[in-house]
């Protein structure tokens, strides 16, 4: 299957998934929907294009959206801005 998504350095990713690792814990909120809703899949068949800083709170609210059904695409606002960690 072809990559569809581009990533400065996918290398990152290990130290990416702890970092997000750490921010769930931080976001008790959307943690909290997670596991309200995940079960049930409540946005499946949603599709949702989103465009903010990719950081990893972003990240974080990425995998939420997902965990709940949604089919999600994501581009970063800012190549400045940009954690590359978070994006890997």
């Amino acid at each position: 299957m072809p990559k569809d998504y581009i990533v400065r350095d996918i290398a990152l990713a290990e130290y990416g998934r702890k970092e997000l690792d750490i921010a769930e814990t931080e976001m008790p909120g959307l943690m909290a929907l997670r596991e309200e809703f995940g079960a049930r899949k409540p946005l499946k068949g949603a599709r949702i294009a989103g465009s903010l800083h990719m950081t990893i709170q972003t990240a974080v609210l990425i995998e939420t959206l997902t965990a709940l059904g949604a089919d999600v695409r994501w581009a970063s606002c800012n190549i400045f801005s940009t954690q590359d960690h978070a994006a890997a």
